[in-house]
């Protein structure tokens, strides 16, 4: 039997975040996982450390876009229609939330998180010793519409204004000039530069892992799912005391997965999933920084790899077949942009983002038992969050001042 303090729950960037955070704090850590650190959506992901991300993504508010996607026609949004009535509830309250009132107070306290995303991973960065993978240059949000960049350069100039972010808006020449392969002109871009890329988001993660071993902590492939009360503590693995791991406080970080089993524990989250799909392409010449190509809701990416090509939002249960519509449709998209080659992979990619439907993480101590503690449901933003939420995290653990209000992140706001 292993003994430790604290288990973590998911060795994605969140939980090897939250291992490290409480690692740095003195508390012995085991991190524990069945598919090991760095797969799942801390794989697949953007690879983008979006700190110019303050607000998140809200449930589109104008009829046009909802009639598109709707009807099919959007390839940003596609959805199972047999798993409707499962996301009928959660997806009403995602729109609430996205209304002006109760949208601009989760801006708030999202935006404080994203505030030091940067700077939380940059320690880790350096101790890890992973700085070439990452890219300081920013990204580029580019239009193919005149009139859609028109509409954002308002929103630009308010979140420059507001945040003191760092950004250039370029009409087509200049993206042409900066992205050179591209094949059809654009009408423009927003370059945000305040965003760090990430060639390889799932070794960034492992790399962070392998500082977690260094520094005294262990990892176990176990299956997490078999968390279960221990008498004053915690145990995962086999019901023999012989083989199990037991601990006096966990923390469970599992991404999309956290929500069943938590709910097998009494806590009912109104959470969804935005499922994702990637592909990796050869390319002779390819992107110089990541592109959003924004009508399309299409990201392309520069990968050690290749040129990941990822999609938009799907809403689909969490076990559901995959789908990749959008990833058929965003291949010949794609195509019309850059001089793609075979893709290196036979079958794309497909990952899950766990989301809220008031857009923030759940953040802190499940009230029903002692020693549980929750850090999960960062949506599109994980890789970017994970270290700014376990330092948010541990310090909620140990009972003292939090760097900013974790007030608006706790688990009980959805028992209110």
């Amino acid at each position: 039997m292993h003994k430790s303090e604290f288990m973590v729950l998911g060795a994605g960037i969140v939980g090897v975040s939250t291992a490290l955070a409480l690692q740095e704090r003195g508390h012995a850590v085991v991190l524990v996982d069945p598919h090991g650190p760095g797969t799942r959506a801390s794989y697949g992901n953007a690879g983008l450390i979006q700190r110019e991300a303050v607000e998140p993504y809200g449930f589109p508010q104008d009829l046009s876009t909802l009639l598109l996607a709707a009807v099919g026609r959007s390839n940003a949004i596609y959805y199972h229609f047999k798993a409707l009535p499962s996301l009928v509830a959660p997806l009403l309250r995602y729109w609430r939330h996205s209304r002006p009132g109760p949208y601009a107070r989760a801006v708030a306290a999202h935006s404080s998180l994203i505030a030091h995303s940067t700077e939380a991973h940059a320690p880790l960065i350096a101790a890890a010793g992973a700085d070439a993978l990452i890219g300081k240059q920013g990204w580029h949000q580019a239009f193919r519409s005149v009139n859609r960049l028109a509409k954002a350069v308002a929103d630009v100039q308010r979140i420059r204004a507001n945040y003191g972010l760092h950004c250039q808006v370029m009409d087509g020449e200049e993206l042409a000039a900066a992205a050179p392969a591209l094949k059809q002109r654009m009408a423009g871009a927003v370059l945000w530069e305040d965003a760090w890329s990430v060639s390889n988001p799932g070794e960034l993660v492992r790399r962070y892992a392998r500082l977690f071993e260094r520094r005294g902590g262990t990892i176990l492939r176990e299956d997490a799912n078999s968390l279960r009360s221990d008498g004053a503590g915690w145990a995962v693995g086999a019901t023999d005391v012989g083989s199990s791991l037991t601990s006096a406080q966990v923390v469970v970080a599992m991404g999309a997965w956290s929500d069943a089993l938590v709910r097998r524990l009494g806590y009912r989250f109104p959470m969804f999933v935005k499922r994702g799909y990637h592909l990796h392409y050869r390319i002779k010449t390819t992107l110089a920084k990541p592109m959003l190509d924004t009508e399309n809701g299409i990201m392309l990416s520069p990968m050690s790899q290749g040129l990941r090509v990822a999609t938009g939002a799907e809403f689909a249960r969490l076990g559901a077949s995959p789908t990749p519509v959008q990833m058929h449709r965003s291949n010949s998209i794609v195509r019309e942009l850059l001089d793609l080659g075979e893709s290196v992979e036979s079958q794309p990619w497909m990952g899950a983002r766990p989301c809220t439907p008031d857009m923030l993480p759940v953040i802190g101590k499940g009230h029903l038992h002692q020693g549980l503690w929750f850090n999960f449901g960062h949506a599109h933003q994980g890789l970017t969050l994970g270290p700014a939420t376990a330092r948010l995290l541990a310090e909620q653990i140990e009972g003292g001042a939090t760097y900013i209000d974790h007030q608006p992140f706790v688990p009980q706001r959805f028992a209110r």
